[in-house]
């Protein structure tokens, strides 16, 4: 008898649970906002992992009255909200839940209490810096440790990147945000009318590249100065 109780499954409970479940946590996700789902500290981190533990329970867990679940998903999706609302109106609230950035390295110098107070030691400054392809804390002038756990980094002034007004290259804007246009041989008509181009362009375009259809095009993509990179199928494709 027991088990049979052991692989007992209640079949439709549990696909209504667990539908119900996502259609809630879907539309929680909506309207805690873009915020909540990137995560940026770690009070959204916090949140956002024990609302999703919510619904796994109630989606997973038949002992759990589905009610009881629900309302505990909803209710801490609340107060979530009213957290980030009065964290947007009240600076001391804001620092409360998400904490502020900290200087670590000022003038070129690590502040040594500022490790301690972020809870960091060397090596995890030095691997930081390494994600940032820097190699050597002396190449930094100023770092700051942000409140998502990231680390904004001022390079020394003579290690920074040149721009192209310092080689007097051109510096006009570009004319389209790189996008693609083509995919899988198929034209997304939807990004062209964004860019207000037509298909006849796009055709236009194609035929100066010696290709005919648009099916022959695996990839294409505008470019910011108005240029089309197209990348071809191979000819086992065509």
């Amino acid at each position: 008898m027991e088990h049979t109780d052991f692989f007992k499954v209640d079949f439709w409970e549990m696909i209504l649970r667990t539908t119900l479940a996502f259609l809630v946590l879907l539309l929680l996700a909506r309207f805690m906002g873009k915020k909540q789902i990137s995560q940026l500290t770690f009070f959204h981190y916090v949140t956002g992992i024990t609302i999703g533990s919510i619904a796994a329970d109630i989606a997973g867990e038949s002992e759990t009255p589905f009610m009881n679940g629900l309302l505990a998903m909803i209710w801490w999706a609340i107060l979530t909200i009213v957290m980030n609302y009065i964290a947007m109106k009240s600076k001391k609230a804001r620092i409360l839940l998400d904490d502020k950035p900290i200087i670590i390295i000022r003038n070129g110098k690590i502040e040594e209490g500022s490790l301690r107070k972020a809870r960091l030691d060397l090596n995890d400054v030095n691997m930081l810096l390494r994600e940032q392809s820097i190699f050597s804390i002396k190449d930094v002038y100023y770092a700051i440790f942000e409140v998502n756990g990231n680390l904004s980094v001022m390079k020394r002034t003579a290690l920074e990147n040149a721009t192209k007004a310092d080689v007097k290259a051109s510096t006009r804007e570009p004319k389209y945000i790189p996008t693609e246009i083509i995919s899988d041989g198929e034209l997304i008509l939807e990004n062209l009318a964004e860019l207000n181009l037509t298909e006849q362009w796009v055709y236009e375009q194609l035929k100066k590249k010696g290709i005919n259809r648009v099916d022959q095009v695996f990839y294409a993509e505008i470019q910011g100065n108005g240029d089309l990179h197209i990348d071809e199928r191979t000819a086992k494709d065509n």
